[in-house]
């Protein structure tokens, strides 16, 4: 990120003490978002905010679906909260709105933006700025049962079809293993997601050249086959299931391999959570599989913020709440679904608490990582109308793959 004050007076007020007088901002903020543990947690100490910004915040939650219906009906009209929880469903309606601002000249450089898992800052960008500081977020990994692998004499799996290959060689239902757990809950944060990185490894695009939409592509049957397939051998209640259900048969010993996003490494040892605790293992995708990027975080808000030095208080604070020092706290409280940083996941706190192996595949997986789904303020109708289509082919409502992708095409043209 480049010019990160717009000018020398707003760091000149960053960098004062906290004096009444120098302080950056002049109220409390108000802060929307969704319940988290982490962010809980970042209001024991709003005592050091408030010394460090002159102010306090605020913080009112909302579960998913009403923060994003009340972030978006705030943000285009009244304009009451400083700083908005977004997310990548949501970004581009509120980039493209004008309804946030670019982080660029408000995220003080001494937080080191640049640390943040480079997934994470992928899908934290839109049109080429930075809009939100990750909270939680992440690209996916490879997990598997290392003792099932080593009791058939396979490796670790580094490509697809080595992967596709071990999966049917584990699938041992008679015996209450599985060779894989998918999501076939209907949504474009479900189904949809876990389909997404089959699709751009086949070479699928949501455009042509000519910017025509290409949904109904060979790469998109190709990918939808592929996903078909697996589910042979998924455990039973995934094929409506989601990231729970997928996570969970995991977690509870009835799966032998596993690509999902990359909160399930910590989950899978953390005992509280996990049977797979010691026999369990960790690498990036096998290729040419792209990690499916999500990222969470917060924004700072446009209409709340009319001055400079409104947007520089926003600013300051949503570095501080995503900072090294938060991870740290977070990590200490056993909240790894919310750690983003690089310094956290090479931290030797990291490595004693999840394994030196865990830290090297965060580290891998985040190079892998992409934005795999349209940034597109339509996205979020497109995907979910083809979550329900997805669904309708795993539970065999649906057969004809490509009429089906010609019906989705359609509906495309219609946005």
């Amino acid at each position: 990120m480049k010019h990160l004050f717009s000018t020398a007076s707003l760091l000149a007020v960053l960098m004062a003490t906290t004096a009444q007088a120098e302080s950056i901002c002049s109220s409390d903020l108000r802060v929307l978002a969704q319940p988290r543990d982490g962010l809980t947690l970042l209001e024991d100490y709003v005592d050091e905010f408030e010394e460090l910004s002159g102010a306090g915040f605020e913080i009112d939650y909302l579960n998913e679906n009403d923060r994003r219906a009340k972030s978006q009906a705030d943000a285009s009209t009244v304009g009451s909260y400083n700083v908005y929880y977004v997310d990548e469903a949501n970004l581009p309606l509120f980039a493209s709105s004008g309804w946030i601002v670019p982080l660029d000249g408000y995220y003080p450089a001494e937080y080191d933006y640049e640390d943040f898992d480079a997934g994470m800052r992928s899908v934290a960008s839109y049109d080429g700025k930075q809009w939100f500081a990750p909270i939680q977020g992440g690209g996916d990994l490879m997990v598997y049962r290392t003792d099932l692998l080593t009791a058939a004499g396979l490796e670790p799996p580094k490509t697809w079809e080595e992967y596709v290959a071990a999966i049917r060689k584990l699938h041992d239902p008679d015996n209450g293993v599985y060779g894989v757990a998918l999501r076939g809950q209907r949504g474009s944060g479900a189904n949809v997601w876990r389909w997404l990185p089959l699709f751009a490894a086949n070479g699928g695009k949501w455009t042509d050249e000519t910017g025509a939409f290409a949904f109904n592509s060979d790469a998109a049957v190709k990918a939808t086959e592929e996903y078909l397939e697996l589910f042979k051998y998924s455990a039973p209640g995934t094929q409506t299931g989601s990231f729970d259900e997928s996570t969970g048969a995991f977690r509870s010993g009835k799966v032998a391999m596993i690509v999902e996003s990359a909160p399930l490494g910590a989950m899978s040892k953390d005992p509280s959570q996990s049977r797979v605790v010691d026999v369990v293992g960790f690498a990036p995708p096998p290729t040419p599989l792209p990690g499916s990027g999500y990222a969470h975080g917060f924004a700072i808000a446009a209409k709340a913020n009319p001055e400079e030095q409104d947007k520089a208080c926003a600013g300051l604070f949503v570095a501080w709440a995503t900072s090294k020092e938060q991870e740290a706290r977070r990590l200490a409280k056993g909240q790894p679904g919310e750690l983003t940083r690089k310094s956290t996941y090479e931290s030797p706190e990291y490595v004693k608490t999840f394994g030196e192996n865990l830290s090297v595949a965060m580290a891998e997986t985040g190079a892998r990582t992409e934005v795999l789904f349209w940034q597109d303020p339509r996205w979020q109708e497109l995907g979910n109308t083809w979550g329900i289509m997805l669904e309708e082919l795993i539970t065999g409502s649906r057969t004809d793959v490509k009429a089906t992708l010609n019906e989705l095409e359609t509906f495309a043209k219609s946005l």
